[in-house]
């Protein structure tokens, strides 16, 4: 029995955990990085052929998790990909969009190269298509929470509900190979308690070997009392210089919450009515996925259905579908509130609403998620005054707030909180998925506080299963 660390360990996206035992090959989530440094990893030959894989377990839909399935399966993985029934239909949603945004800046990179006369090092061509997500789709596996399914000889999986997004899931991984028996848990990215739509995440009695994300491991979040106060804050003063708020925001889970914030804002009177545009057509689709799946919300969120107070439906709330739509945003007179992708702004409609809004002090740029290192998102947060989109320098004169409580991602404490619910310590817990002083950081503090053994493991590192 072993593991292979091939993403997410030491930075934060292209999520990929390969495991063996009896002669099989399980790869736990299949991510795509998107930080600009470790980006030619997406194009990199996989370390064993993907034919020779039995399954993948997906842990969520975000795209640095389930992003490079379209990959895999095109260089010659032909087997099942086992996921909660939301996620699978997330994941394809996302896993289109990824495609259709690839092929777009293909094309525009083409055109302006050959305005710019530039000659490329690498030929100008999207990781996957379309059809290459068309091609995949069927070999997804939709499973219920709570349910153990063989995915191989002496390898049992059961998905538990992780309170990061709809569909979202822990997945313990069951591995009998002769008299030895071990148990892995993966955590993929944990949620929060008490944060609104979804139930708390699942904690775990025992395990052991423990993959711990880590994206805030070195951070305290703030309460989600005061998010809301930032956020009226960040609204009302931005109407008050009559600008508008340009939200970058990551088009499943962040979006929702956002309306459900917004919508409780309005129903206190803590803000002015303004025109909302959920400018982001894969948005949009996953908020439809979310409406098919009320058992998957808390009480509140139930509540708040039965009481017809809908989050995804209220006066003044557009959904962009089309380019046409999104185009019209800016001919609007007055101050509005524009949430589009990317949440990284790295694609999408965000950079022609930023390209249209970050040069005029009277707007606002919030920002409600986590920047990796090296995307757009974090050289604006981090105060750059000029920014490169669409090929072009532009000024950095609006207002750049962050809102640091907004993360689906549970913290330091929070984190600390989950692995404390196991009754005796794991063999060893390896923390992945954050930046690499981060993931220090958190291994370093975990040690201290439970004495347990604790790994920050390299990338492409083997560990035996002992």
């Amino acid at each position: 029995m072993q593991i292979s660390f091939l993403g997410a360990v030491q930075n934060v996206t292209g999520s990929r955990h390969l495991l063996e035992a009896n002669g099989s090959r399980i790869l736990i989530d299949c991510g795509l990085y998107q930080e600009r440094q470790f980006a030619e990893r997406n194009w990199d030959k996989f370390p064993v052929e993907p034919s020779s894989i039995d399954a993948v377990l997906l842990t969520h839909a975000h795209l640095d998790h389930c992003g490079w399935l379209p990959k895999l399966a095109k260089d010659g993985f032909g087997g099942p990909i086992y996921a909660i029934d939301a996620t699978a239909e997330l994941a394809q949603i996302v896993l289109m969009d990824s495609a259709y945004l690839q092929e777009e800046d293909a094309k525009f990179k083409l055109k302006r190269h050959a305005r710019e006369k530039r000659k490329s090092p690498h030929p100008v061509a999207p990781l996957y298509t379309q059809e290459d997500v068309e091609a995949c789709c069927p070999q997804f596996k939709k499973l219920d929470y709570e349910k153990t399914v063989e995915v191989a000889k002496g390898i049992r999986a059961t998905f538990y509900n992780a309170g990061h997004i709809l569909g979202s899931s822990m997945i313990m991984v069951e591995i009998s190979e002769g008299a030895e028996k071990r148990k892995v848990l993966f955590s993929g990215d944990v949620g929060r308690l008490n944060r609104p739509i979804l139930e708390d995440p699942t904690r775990f009695s025992d395990t052991d070997y423990v993959l711990c994300e880590s994206t805030y491991g070195n951070r305290v979040h703030e309460d989600h009392v005061s998010i809301k106060d930032a956020l009226a804050k960040a609204i009302n003063d931005t109407v008050e210089a009559g600008g508008n708020v340009i939200i970058p925001s990551f088009a499943i889970e962040r979006s929702q919450e956002l309306l459900y914030y917004l919508n409780e804002l309005l129903m206190e009177k803590k803000i002015p009515r303004l025109p909302t545009f959920l400018d982001s057509p894969m948005a949009v689709k996953a908020t439809e996925v979310f409406k098919k799946h009320p058992e998957m919300y808390d009480a509140e969120m139930v509540d708040h259905m039965n009481n017809h107070h809908s989050p995804f439906d209220y006066p003044g709330l557009s959904m962009s579908r089309t380019s046409d739509e999104s185009k019209a945003i800016k001919e609007l007179n007055g101050s509005a509130i524009i949430i589009a992708g990317s949440g990284m702004c790295t694609g999408g409609r965000i950079k022609h609403h930023l390209v249209n809004n970050i040069s005029d002090a009277k707007n606002t740029v919030l920002f409600v998620g986590y920047q990796a290192i090296g995307t757009l998102g974090r050289r604006i947060v981090e105060g750059e005054k000029e920014i490169r989109i669409h090929g072009e320098i532009r000024k950095v004169k609006a207002r750049v707030v962050k809102i640091q409580g907004f993360s689906g991602h549970a913290d330091r404490d929070e984190l600390i909180g989950w692995l404390k619910g196991l009754k005796k310590a794991p063999r060893k817990v390896f923390v992945v998925h954050g930046e690499s002083d981060g993931s220090k950081d958190f291994a370093r503090y975990l040690h201290e506080q439970t004495g347990w053994s604790v790994e920050v493991p390299q990338f492409g590192q083997k560990e035996k299963l002992r």
